[in-house]
């Protein structure tokens, strides 16, 4: 992250329903900040992208192995000293207390958009596992991150590199973080 990186979070968390621009919204931003990006979905296993491929909404203990994984992940970045950009749904608050687990060196940023909006995207979209169809069971598991989770929340009805420049403002205008050590999970 270049000179920046005593500024931001050593890891961020860019979440919101299937179709929302995790991933694109997530590589731009990795890449303006200069850091890694990982996308959530490569931690699932592949019962998990069997299931979604099938039109099969996930249940939760399809996705607590998942979300331990990506929180695995977010400590090793951040006791590397090492920044990122995660791509992950995180709808619930419970998958985000997973992933975050008590560390205020990450930051979740909520992509926000009307289910409309974001249906017309899915339809566009080619090549990726999750079926349009289950949009609707997204937007209902959807828990948006309250003030407590500290998150930035953008709306997604803006071009992807407007939305990129809007995160990065909203950074630089939060004061640095400091890292802190690794909570244990139980």
């Amino acid at each position: 992250m270049g000179d920046q990186s005593s500024q931001m979070p050593c890891v961020l968390v860019v979440m919101g329903v299937s179709g929302s621009g995790k991933s694109t919204i997530g590589e731009k931003l990795a890449a303006q900040l200069g850091c890694i990006y990982e996308d959530g979905d490569r931690f699932h296993p592949a019962s998990n992208v069997a299931k979604m491929s099938a039109g099969q909404p996930l249940a939760d203990e399809d996705r607590w192995p998942w979300l331990r994984a990506i929180a695995e992940e977010i400590d090793r970045v951040c006791e590397a000293g090492e920044h990122a950009v995660i791509a992950c749904s995180a709808l619930k608050r419970a998958y985000r207390e997973i992933l975050v687990h008590g560390r205020t060196d990450v930051r979740i940023i909520y992509l926000k958009g009307t289910q409309d909006l974001i249906a017309g995207r899915l339809t566009r979209r080619k090549g990726h596992f999750m079926p349009p169809g289950l949009l609707e069971s997204q937007f209902k598991t959807l828990e948006p991150p309250g003030e407590s989770e500290n998150p930035l929340t953008v709306s997604i009805d803006a071009p992807a590199d407007a939305i990129v420049d809007d995160i990065v403002r909203q950074l630089r205008q939060t004061p640095a973080v400091v890292s802190a050590p690794r909570r244990n999970r139980s």
